[in-house]
């Protein structure tokens, strides 16, 4: 008779079956990761606890999550392309349940130059931790360390594999590189902890579009960290496309700049049951600037959490941070934004704002924006507004012959189309066939 074992159990076994993946100095990162999760656990919504206030994870704490076994058979490209945004320009670099497969990516690794990438480097990290272990050891863990949260230290205990970008001084990469993430729960449920890192060199730029899906929409749980380091004058655009529909998800993701670097970020989720994006940027040398969008829709029961972060550490420096949310039937949302100046930082340049379109009484969104300031010579403000569609705009469309359901269509694509017209092509029309997609009042035609 098979033994029923606990949650942490499960993850102290599977933990166990994976030791001797990797490196030497990755056992000790692990070992030590593992060792912290026993000792703290999960984060609790205990008033104490602000930044888990007003997300209870419980559903996944009580749970019992298994890494999954390999896949007999992959899906098909096909079966990917239905549920994930796809584009055959882009550079491909696939993982199925955790495991990175060669056959659905674009091309084997290699380390000679390919067309559009240059010397821009795309591997697996357990293929690139072989020739560019001294990149690898001096990022990995240097922007989230595994003492952060129960989760961040999960995540790096199971560390073995995941997504590499490094891009040499001066390089660009003209081809967009795609990181799909791809679950295909099997007949219990099941957990991947994917970890991706970029490194942008100097002068360098990149377009990363990191995207996770399901193929069939039951309960797994995905525990993601992303880390991402920018050296002087480095232009990044990164998307975060979260499209696992009924999973739970906590991304972790950390951004370091240096001077006069450029970063853009926009997150996109309308899926998962539970979400968690805790997503912060450190402008740590003069001149570096950072533009964070999120763009979330729910319904049903589905709650999503935007924890986001902003730490001005140098002068001169500047922020601009914009969330939407569209929330349907007993959905809730949380958005806590901070914007940290610290002392020195002056000239620091920072807004931040979180609006969100109610469309029932039952739905619910807790906003808390929030500007700490100890420096002079700044220009800093916030905002944060709730509330339904404006009734004299559906009056005036419906006076103009446009029926109550293609009105209300239109005016919650004009709310999206802000964040959304800052997306790349083909991913802006994808992502704005989501947003109607994940209302059931348009889906099912009500």
């Amino acid at each position: 008779m098979t033994q029923t074992l606990t949650p942490l159990e499960r993850y102290a076994d599977d933990f166990r079956a994976t030791l001797g993946q990797g490196p030497g100095w990755l056992q000790q990162i692990r070992e030590g990761a593992f060792a912290y999760f026993q000792e703290v656990g999960f984060p609790t919504a205990r008033h104490d606890n602000e930044p888990w206030k007003y997300t209870n994870v419980d559903p996944i704490a009580s749970r019992e999550f298994t890494l999954a076994p390999p896949l007999v058979a992959e899906p098909a490209v096909e079966d990917l392309a239905s549920v994930a945004p796809w584009c055959t320009v882009w550079h491909e670099l696939v993982f199925i349940n955790g495991r990175y497969s060669p056959s659905l990516s674009a091309s084997p690794a290699t380390h000679e130059p390919r067309a559009g990438l240059g010397r821009v480097v795309v591997q697996n990290l357990s293929q690139a931790m072989e020739s560019h272990e001294g990149v690898i050891r001096k990022h990995m863990t240097s922007l989230i360390k595994p003492d952060y949260d129960g989760f961040a230290s999960l995540n790096t205990a199971f560390l073995s594999d995941g997504a590499y970008i490094y891009a040499p001084d001066g390089e660009e990469a003209s081809t967009h590189i795609h990181l799909l993430f791809a679950t295909v729960p099997g007949g219990e449920p099941i957990v991947s902890h994917p970890r991706t890192l970029i490194v942008a060199g100097r002068q360098s730029k990149l377009t990363v579009i990191e995207s996770y899906v399901s193929l069939d929409g039951s309960a797994y749980l995905n525990n993601a960290v992303t880390e991402i380091a920018l050296e002087d004058g480095a232009h990044v655009d990164h998307y975060r496309v979260l499209l696992d529909h009924g999973a739970y998800h906590v991304g972790t993701t950390r951004v370091e700049q240096d001077r006069d670097s450029s970063f853009r970020s926009t997150s996109f989720a309308t899926g998962p049951a539970l979400a968690r994006n805790d997503f912060g940027v450190r402008l740590g040398v003069a001149g570096a600037e950072c533009r964070l969008n999120g763009l979330y829709v729910t319904a049903g029961t589905q709650h999503i959490d935007n924890l986001l972060n902003i730490d001005h550490a140098a002068p001169h420096c500047t922020s601009r941070l914009s969330y939407k949310g569209i929330l349907d039937e007993q959905s809730r949302a949380v958005f806590g934004g901070l914007v940290l100046v610290r002392p020195g930082a002056d000239k620091t340049d920072a807004y931040q704002s979180d609006k969100n379109l109610v469309l029932s009484d039952g739905a619910e969104v807790d906003s808390k924006p929030a500007l700490e300031i100890y420096a002079d010579d700044v220009i800093c403000g916030h905002g944060a507004t709730a509330g339904a569609v404006a009734e004299d705009a559906l009056f005036y469309m419906r006076s103009r012959g446009i029926d109550e359901t293609t009105a209300n269509e239109l005016l919650i694509r004009g709310f999206a189309s802000d964040i959304l017209d800052g997306v790349i092509e083909p991913l802006r029309e994808y992502l704005g066939k989501q947003v109607v997609q994940a209302l059931p009042r348009f889906r099912d035609g009500d």
